[in-house]
């Protein structure tokens, strides 16, 4: 094992998606984490398997996409079944495809992103140190200490800040004594990934309900393979050494078919957890992911949150450890995240706990109710663009964040909102791109619109280079009748212009109907609080 350093500006407890996903987006801001994990090395086994369209906007601006899109698969749809019937079907292909690049459910098994993810760690020269386990933890004014276990030795290492994404149990969150509101779903449950032998769609996910229990079948990447998820049959819950063929008669009758199962490569039982922790961070200590919010499985948002934690988080603590911005919008990251983990916390527990009650009131919900209600919602252009924003968590927003601000009378898209996905001509370059390719760099990145003297771009230009060397890129669209969408979208009519300052999570931070450098400068320095060579 590689000696474990005696300081580290970051310690991220955890090699899961969100810890490996903080230190790669630490590592793009040049940050060096040390990132610890209580397990031997990566595993195959894994609950997690749904990336949404937001989670792949992140591969992108990392690079990443290709490997992401080629090891994974597109879920067409979705069917939910009772009793041998189908009862509804949605399609779920192209349903965002005016919000995102990626307008479908990729299904990319949590080992993957992981794999993924300490690739780039590899590639950065950023190793994981396995077997370590947290086991004591001490804060002091500018540093935290912290006493770490590899086999029989200790080891005592400082650091600036600790990241805590050690999971459900995690010991980051119990050392701090932070409460972990919530409950434990009622039923056992259990997750089996498996190699069919009979005709069970490939493109599609499949949801089975019945009285007496619940099944879902999402395929795999591999030819004929499925991940299962699934309610214990009655009588089982205190079998010892349970395996697939114990739950094979309960789940044949859930779904009313002969299930055939050619291989069994991973079998587990398990509870379910709907719990959030009462803070987000404690002085120099934060929490993501399983650490700061469980829920149930509904919609695939849990690893997808998670990451997202991560990705809010990173180039907030990176600007502070590189000296260019105040502590104090570390503050803004549990005012932003806390209020999406209690909303999706809200809504999977609703969700949930319909799927998998037994009460003759939640059977008829299900078998009459819920089937003709998704059926009309689908027929509705509004209603599917509605839930895909919400699945997909690209209609994210941090409207209320206090490190935004929006001076603009815009209606549809404001501060705060995820900067949406539009493609434009480059009228310099004389070639296509989009407005997220123009995010793509670390940093904040100014976008401006409409009819700006080349001498002002200039001066914007000189602004930006001598006040904030690096940490703003800078772009201009100016009108043509091929980028009159771009304009549409964000309101600006002939002869207006606008400032946009993208934050590096693709956040709109700052929105303007003037292009005026003394207001953006306040928001920067002021309200983002940017330390500049003028202060």
């Amino acid at each position: 094992m590689i000696a474990l350093p005696q300081h580290t500006s970051v310690l991220i407890i955890g090699a899961g998606p969100s810890g490996l996903m903080m230190a790669a987006q630490l590592l793009r801001y040049g940050v060096q984490p040390v990132i610890i994990d209580i397990k031997k090395g990566p595993t195959n086994q894994s609950k997690a398997l749904a990336v949404q369209a937001r989670s792949l906007e992140i591969y992108r601006q990392m690079g990443l996409i290709d490997k992401v899109l080629e090891g994974g698969k597109q879920v067409g749809g979705m069917a939910f079944n009772m009793n041998g019937k189908q009862l509804a079907a949605i399609s779920l292909q192209d349903v965002g495809k005016t919000d995102t690049l990626y307008p479908f459910i990729h299904l990319y098994q949590q080992s993957k992103n992981e794999r993924t993810l300490l690739d780039y760690l590899t590639v950065a020269c950023c190793p994981v140190y396995w077997e370590t386990t947290l086991i004591g933890l001490k804060q002091n004014k500018d540093t935290t200490e912290v006493t770490l276990k590899n086999g029989d030795t200790t080891h005592t290492l400082t650091c600036n800040y600790i990241i805590g994404a050690d999971g459900a149990h995690s010991t980051v969150r119990k050392q701090l004594a932070i409460p972990f509101t919530g409950d434990t779903y009622q039923h056992q449950f259990y997750l089996a990934d498996v190699k069919l032998a009979g005709d069970m769609p490939t493109n599609n996910a499949n949801l089975f309900l019945a009285k007496n229990g619940f099944a879902g079948f999402f395929p795999m990447p591999e030819e004929q393979a499925f991940r299962i998820v699934g309610s214990l049959p009655d009588g089982l819950e205190d079998k010892e050494d349970l395996n697939l063929n114990d739950v094979l008669p309960g789940l044949k009758a859930v779904t009313a078919t002969d299930l055939q199962v050619a291989e069994t490569n991973w079998f587990t039982i398990y509870k379910l957890h709907h719990r959030m922790a009462d803070r987000f961070s404690d002085g120099r200590c934060f929490l993501v992911g399983d650490a700061a919010h469980i829920h149930s499985p509904v919609g695939g948002q849990g690893m997808n949150t998670g990451l997202q934690d991560a990705y809010n988080l990173a180039w907030k603590l990176a600007a502070v450890v590189n000296g260019q911005i105040k502590e104090s919008i570390l503050n803004s990251y549990a005012t932003e995240r806390m209020p999406v983990a209690k909303d999706l916390l809200n809504t999977t527990d609703r969700i949930f706990n319909v799927i998998t009650s037994r009460t003759w009131f939640n059977g008829l919900l299900k078998r009459y109710v819920v089937p003709n209600a998704l059926n009309l919602f689908w027929k509705k252009a509004k209603l599917r663009e509605y839930f895909f924003r919400r699945v997909s968590q690209t209609g994210i927003s941090y409207r209320d964040s206090k490190i935004n601000l929006q001076l603009s009378r815009d209606t549809q898209i404001k501060a705060g909102d995820r900067l949406p996905y539009l493609e434009i001509f480059d009228e310099k370059k004389k070639a296509k791109t989009d407005i997220h390719t123009w995010c793509s760099k670390p940093g904040f990145t100014l976008i401006t619109l409409g009819e700006i003297k080349e001498a002002y771009l200039f001066t914007l230009a000189k602004w930006i280079t001598q006040e904030y060397q690096g940490a703003i890129n800078f772009f201009h669209l100016p009108p043509s009748n091929t980028n009159w969408h771009v304009f549409d979208a964000f309101e600006v009519k002939p002869g207006m212009r606008k400032a946009l300052i993208i934050r590096p999570d693709m956040h709109i931070g700052y929105m303007n109907d003037m292009v005026d450098i003394e207001m953006m400068n306040n928001y920067l320095l002021n309200i983002i609080g940017f330390k500049t060579n003028s202060r």
